[in-house]
């Protein structure tokens, strides 16, 4: 029998994305901006608890943009978490300034406020904080905000939450994406809702906002004519797409909770064994649960993420490792990074062991059903 490919996280549709964009080609709105791209700001921004938003072409650049904004210039600093995706650090580079590394703790898997207190300590003593600090929420997990928060307004330095994979997470009461001055959320294919591309900046800052949106449309002053005081961008996110994320937007609280009940059926069907251990849920927050993750303890299972993941793959189902930590990237060794502790490095262990299931919110019993009989046999080795 011929099994079909079981993806990590697939694009999944919810049936009126077609009724969106006919409506959106019916009215040839088709150009980069129109009602659907000013509707899907209202409606995001009014989904996390924020004053606006900003569509924009990738979560990328809506990093880069509030980099923009705060006004990050080459030779400045900024704090960036070490277990992330590269996007949340490319940005800093894009600015001619230096991103400086913080490492996880266990509680969360996200940026140690340990780690950012010894960060903030040592350049305070240099006389040179950051410009921004930028936290991620992993795999839908929001970071201990509070403690973070509350660590950055001591400095007074701002805060750029990198939510991109946590669209639908809820930390004490409020939606991820809201606790920063500035929120990024990306809607790439393998999102929780998706636009084929894209992203969106948040913020109840409306003036920056609107700045965001000038620069994002390569800077043109308000002339009869083209003329530019400033360098832009082409980062706007076009009408069709938005059309696309509106109808996304609509079943996201759906797609949280399908996400839940997959990570559920993992934790009851392999949580018990040795070794396993899942990735936990702060204190006070749902976790959307974008991705299932979990790690391997070599010192109780001889089994590595690298031959379940191969184990996998020769069956056509995809998993992954968790992400390599960016101290570690070739592109950034010369990079100053700050551990947890001094004898304990806690996203190399995350790295090491940790592995990525499939997720997808269109995952059915029987497709997970598969996955689960395939690790536990892996796991028997």
């Amino acid at each position: 029998m011929n099994e079909e490919k079981i993806l990590l996280s697939p694009p999944h549709l919810t049936g009126k994305e077609k009724q969106f964009m006919e409506e959106a080609l019916d009215s040839n709105w088709v150009a980069p901006l129109g009602p659907n791209v000013d509707l899907f700001e209202q409606e995001l921004a009014e989904y996390v608890g924020m004053k606006g938003a900003a569509a924009l072409s990738s979560g990328t650049a809506a990093i880069h943009l509030a980099l923009r904004l705060l006004n990050v210039q080459p030779g400045d600093i900024v704090f960036c978490p070490s277990l992330t995706f590269i996007a949340s650090a490319n940005p800093i580079i894009y600015e001619g300034a230096e991103p400086v590394f913080i490492d996880s703790e266990a509680e969360t898997w996200n940026m140690s406020p340990q780690a950012l207190e010894n960060a903030f300590v040592h350049y305070s003593q240099k006389g040179k904080l950051p410009k921004a600090v930028i936290v991620v929420n992993l795999y839908g997990q929001s970071a201990q905000l509070d403690q973070i928060n509350a660590i950055c307004e001591k400095y007074n330095v701002p805060i750029i939450e990198d939510a991109a994979e946590s669209l639908g997470t809820v930390y004490k009461g409020k939606k991820s994406g809201s606790f920063g001055r500035f929120g990024v959320f990306s809607f790439n294919g393998n999102k929780i809702i998706t636009t084929s591309g894209g992203g969106m900046l948040v913020s109840n800052d409306l003036e920056a906002l609107k700045k965001a949106r000038f620069l994002a449309a390569q800077a043109k002053d308000p002339a009869p004519y083209y003329e530019h005081s400033e360098i832009g961008y082409n980062y706007r996110l076009s009408n069709i797409l938005a059309a696309l994320g509106r109808a996304q937007l609509l079943q996201i609280e759906e797609r949280v909770e399908k996400r839940r009940q997959i990570f559920k059926r993992y934790v009851d069907e392999i949580g018990n064994q040795p070794g396993i251990v899942f990735m936990p849920e702060g204190k006070e927050s749902i976790s959307n649960r974008w991705l299932t993750t979990l790690t391997i303890d070599p010192k109780v299972i001889s089994v590595s993420p690298f031959e379940v993941i191969k184990a996998l793959e020769k069956e056509k189902i995809e998993a992954r490792h968790i992400w390599k930590p960016l101290h570690l990237q070739p592109v950034f060794k010369n990079n100053t990074f700050f551990p947890h502790k001094q004898d304990k490095v806690v996203s190399e262990e995350l790295f090491e062991q940790g592995l990525c299931l499939p997720s997808g919110s269109s995952l059915t019993e029987d497709q997970q059903d598969r996955v689960i009989k395939l690790i536990k046999q892996v796991l028997s080795r």
